[in-house]
């Protein structure tokens, strides 16, 4: 195989994924972007950002050869997920309805890149500090003046990506108007590997199952709720916020998990439903530069994931006589990737704006069909194999 220079500018996991897929499969690569702090983990501290990972995702780490590497003690698989509607709507999915280990796994952002960090160094992959700054006929310009001349530039820099708006690449967005708030907490009862999702009208709640504590049994909180709802919460002092989530998450769950108690700081960032064109000559984006989606799936990171999985699918697989920059070459990853990230995208904006919804009519019939959809089989087979991402 030539071995083509490929520059992957963003380090985040979709970046690390991506330089450490093209190295093991022979291309010249390079990344560009800040080193994070990747130090080993304190026990009973967890990251603040946890992620849902499919199957598809699960085995496509395993393929990278980093699954393994991650500390199992601080992954917790989702082996069934309770579903409750605004009304008596109720959706119960268990791994075993689609003869499958685990639904997901629950992996903390700062684990997965300590270890993509870790292959990507033992690969010896060059890793240039420096920020991207600007882009002109194929030729990348970093802060510091230096030019380099990649046959491909891979976009991995996050929902505002630099690479995006340089290649002058279509993007497009829709903010929500919401904020997803995440934090940890303690929980009275065991989650039992189980993750719980309330749709309230305004607001969308989830539990993702942890590792349990010195302190007992833990859950992550993902709430999706009306962006000034989230502010009002983030100006309060501690005390005052914590003891609110406490009463708050109780109506909510009716004490599903028992009394839940704040354990850790709270983050809120904005939702937005973002998509672009993907490609443009000699530039490929994956990730959330590419794409964003609602969280109420929990389907991001999967989504960028399977983009990284795709790109060297459609580089390894190119004609030897043609760039890893080729537009023919680059169309074919972005007609691979367009149906998958229009499905997610329908479903998940879909799912909110029904939810959302304030008509009686319409609020009737979501709960009728959740409960519809429970007692049948298939269906919910179906629906757990999407998930899955197969």
């Amino acid at each position: 195989m030539t071995k083509e220079n490929i520059l992957v500018c963003g380090t985040g996991i979709a970046g690390l994924a991506t330089a450490l897929g093209l190295a093991k499969k022979g291309f010249q690569v390079s990344l560009l972007g800040p080193k994070a702090d990747t130090s080993a983990a304190v026990p009973d501290s967890y990251h603040p950002r946890v992620y849902a990972l499919s199957v598809a995702s699960q085995q496509f780490l395993i393929d990278l050869g980093v699954w393994d590497l991650m500390d199992a003690r601080r992954i917790t698989p989702v082996d069934a997920m309770e579903v409750y509607g605004d009304g008596d709507g109720e959706l119960n999915l268990h791994a075993w309805q689609a003869a499958s280990i685990s639904l997901a796994w629950i992996v903390e952002s700062g684990e997965l890149e300590r270890v993509l960090q870790q292959a990507v160094r033992i690969l010896g992959v060059s890793w240039i500090t420096e920020k991207f700054q600007r882009w002109e006929s194929g030729v990348v310009f970093t802060d510091t003046g230096r030019a380099l001349h990649p046959d491909l530039l891979v976009g991995a820099d996050g929902a505002h990506s630099p690479v995006r708006s340089a290649a002058n690449i279509r993007h497009d967005f829709k903010a929500y108007g919401d904020h997803g708030v995440v934090v940890h907490l303690d929980a009275q009862l065991a989650h039992q590997n189980i993750a719980l999702q309330w749709f309230t009208g305004d607001s969308i709640l989830a539990l993702l199952p942890m590792p349990d504590t010195n302190q007992g049994h833990q859950v992550s909180m993902v709430w999706s709720m009306p962006e000034s709802r989230a502010k009002y919460l983030q100006q309060l002092p501690n005390d005052q916020r914590n003891a609110m989530l406490t009463q708050e998450l109780a109506a909510v769950t009716g004490d599903r998990l028992g009394k839940l108690h704040v354990r850790s700081p709270l983050f809120a960032f904005p939702l937005t439903l973002e998509g672009s064109d993907m490609v443009a000559p000699g530039v490929a984006l994956v990730g959330d530069a590419a794409h964003r989606v609602h969280p109420l799936a929990g389907q991001g990171l999967n989504l960028g994931l399977a983009d990284v999985a795709e790109l060297l699918r459609v580089l390894t697989d190119k004609e030897q006589y043609r760039s890893a920059g080729d537009m023919r070459v680059l169309s074919r990853y972005r007609r691979a990737r367009a149906e998958p990230i229009l499905a997610m995208r329908l479903a998940t904006d879909g799912l909110h704006r029904l939810f959302a919804s304030k008509i009686a009519a319409i609020a009737w019939a979501r709960n009728l069909g959740m409960r519809g959809v429970n007692h049948l089989p298939l269906l919910k087979r179906f629906l757990i194999g999407g998930a899955a991402g197969r």
